[in-house]
């Protein structure tokens, strides 16, 4: 199984030239991938709004450029348009194999006044892989504020010791089709996306941590995959803010212990432009 996940920018390059067909190209050319972890995918949020947009529905058309793949949308915020319909933005998943259950997690948004940020989701699809059901969660974390980024990790713990907690301990009650039909919960997990936060932070060690309840423990797929190595950089390599800005090492994949055997090769792309921020690869055997 191989995996891509990739903050796309509203699918804009570094040329300031919005393309979400650039961002299927790319990916493509990174790997014959299973799965497509995205964020920050936008619908009708045209230029100014968003720079270089003319309010195209990512959702939509990368779906279409994508047909022998389950498109699984989560969006994190929707909030009206003055024209006319609705405004949409959040993350993506699409995948080659079966898609089971879904969910769409909202994430702690807590007031930090003062502070900018926008609703978070983190997009939960099981997937059907040739070795067995596992979950795939793709999420973006606040990027201006500690606070509202701290309270999504412990969110995130949270969401994924619960699936676990289905994996190990759930049953079958209902079986008769409705909304109550029991879906049994993998506990092959995958949590990847752009986390805002460094490797020595200390939430990238929170989410590591081992839990009290039994869930195994989450691991990083680039230290089981390059143990001793350093994190390639992910963003800011190409565009920044301010000139001389660092490089930053924020976009992770973490695996359930249960996986890390599989893990094959985790790498990171740092030639393409069509974002702010580079591509991971995660493969699995």
């Amino acid at each position: 199984m191989k995996l891509i996940t990739w903050n796309v920018q509203w699918c804009r390059g570094v040329d300031t030239k919005v393309d979400p067909a650039r961002i299927v190209k790319e990916a493509r050319k990174l790997a014959d991938f299973d799965v497509l972890c995205l964020q920050e995918i936008a619908n009708n949020f045209p230029d100014p709004r968003l720079a270089g947009s003319r309010g195209e529905n990512q959702f939509a058309e990368i779906s279409r450029l994508l047909p022998r793949y389950q498109p699984v949308p989560g969006v994190a915020v929707d909030v009206p348009a003055e024209e006319s319909g609705r405004r949409h933005f959040g993350n993506m998943i699409l995948s080659r194999y079966p898609v089971g259950q879904v969910f769409r997690h909202l994430l702690p948004y807590p007031v930090d006044p003062g502070v900018n940020g926008m609703p978070r989701i983190a997009l939960e699809a099981v997937v059907r892989a040739p070795f067995g059901e596992l979950r795939v969660v793709t999420t973006h974390l606040e990027y201006y504020g500690r606070k509202k980024r701290s309270a999504q990790v412990e969110a995130l713990r949270t969401i994924y010791a619960e699936g676990s907690g289905h994996a190990r301990l759930g049953s079958i009650v209902d079986t008769d089709g409705s909304p109550f039909h029991t879906y049994l919960r993998p506990s092959a997990t995958i949590i990847t996306g752009d986390f805002n936060l460094e490797p020595g932070d200390p939430l990238h060690a929170r989410m590591l941590e081992p839990f009290d309840d039994g869930t195994p423990s989450l691991a990083d797929a680039w230290e089981v995959a390059h143990p001793g190595e350093p994190h390639p950089s992910t963003f800011k390599i190409y565009e920044k803010e301010i000139p001389d800005e660092p490089e930053q090492h924020c976009d992770f994949i973490f695996v359930s212990s249960d996986l890390t055997p599989r893990v094959r090769a985790v790498r990171v792309d740092q030639k393409t432009l069509a974002s702010d921020h580079q591509p991971v690869v995660l493969e699995l055997g």
